[in-house]
């Protein structure tokens, strides 16, 4: 069952949606005003789940301990 994230045009929230089906026709409706008036959003994969490197469990990555010189919070990928 695929997850989508919307956003409410009439209140600006941000939600997510779990569907029955990626094909799905169902109606979204906002769960913070109820409107039905809303935009599909792009998702964006989670660091946890994307194909990037593997690393051995005494292993860690430059960016995780800061020594990566970023200094961005061990989030240079998003830089």
């Amino acid at each position: 069952m695929p997850i989508f994230e919307y956003r409410c045009i009439e209140c600006d929230s941000k939600y997510e949606v779990l569907h029955k089906s990626s094909q799905s026709g169902e109606e979204v409706t906002c769960p913070n005003c109820n409107s039905k008036e809303n935009k599909k959003l792009l998702s964006t994969f989670s660091p946890s789940v994307s194909s990037g490197p593997r690393y051995g469990s005494n292993e860690v990555p430059a960016c995780a301990n800061g020594s990566c010189g970023c200094n961005n919070g061990g989030m240079c990928g998003l830089e």
